[in-house]
């Protein structure tokens, strides 16, 4: 099956796609579609490469399953719908974006297309998750895909701002080549653990300040 991906993506990508982890991936992700409710809808599975090509990305941000409930995962790390009640580790994240830049947000829901569209890839590792079952589609081969995707970005650009949350994140950022990237490191946003090192880390305007630093326009979170 032809992967439907962004044409940048795509080129970077493709020896990954004829790899046997991937054809049995498509293959067990079609089975899932077919026989149970799975999130994203497949026309979103690739979004964030679709918003975020590959000589766009100035940031990326990991997360590591799409969310698990109606409507909510949207093919974007951390996003929601929206409309969609914000989950908790997003509205940590919204917290800690205006205490780290000191000011109120414009927007306050859940669809993180602004920051896609200004080159921040909001990748997860892993792409697709069963309804209600989180972990669900984890050790199918996404998480080889995706380190595959951070492995390109490492080798292929320079001075990109990667934001590691928590330690799932951290792991998966392992192989980033940080003399020409910018790797910012902290626990995670969500309620049990954002107050261990989260709240107050500032990554929004140390990203910034690096691209600034590169000669890039910074990133509008607001």
């Amino acid at each position: 099956m032809e992967v439907k991906i962004e044409e940048s993506w795509k080129s970077h990508l493709k020896d990954e796609f004829d790899k046997p982890y991937f054809k049995a991936l498509t293959t067990f992700v079609k089975e899932e579609y077919t026989k149970t409710t799975v999130y994203p809808a497949p026309k979103s599975i690739f979004r964030a490469f679709e918003l975020t090509p590959f000589e766009q990305v100035k940031v990326v941000i990991l997360g590591q399953d799409p969310y698990h409930g109606p409507k909510q995962a949207i093919g974007l790390s951390f996003a929601v719908s929206e409309g969609v009640r914000n989950p908790p580790s997003l509205q940590n994240i919204f917290k800690e974006l205006e205490s780290d830049l000191g000011v109120p947000l414009v927007h306050t829901d859940g669809d993180l297309t602004r920051w896609a569209e200004q080159g921040v890839l909001l990748l997860n590792a892993t792409l697709t998750v069963r309804a209600a079952s989180a972990g669900s589609h984890q050790g199918k081969g996404w998480e080889q895909f995706t380190d595959a995707v951070i492995q390109k970005l490492s080798d292929g650009r320079e001075h990109l701002v990667f934001i590691l949350w928590g330690n799932y994140a951290r792991a998966k950022g392992a192989h980033i080549d940080r003399s020409k990237h910018l790797v910012i490191e902290s626990a995670h946003p969500s309620p049990f653990s954002a107050h261990n090192g989260f709240f107050g880390s500032k990554p929004f305007s140390k990203a910034n300040e690096y691209l600034k630093i590169q000669g890039e326009k910074p990133i509008n979170w607001l």
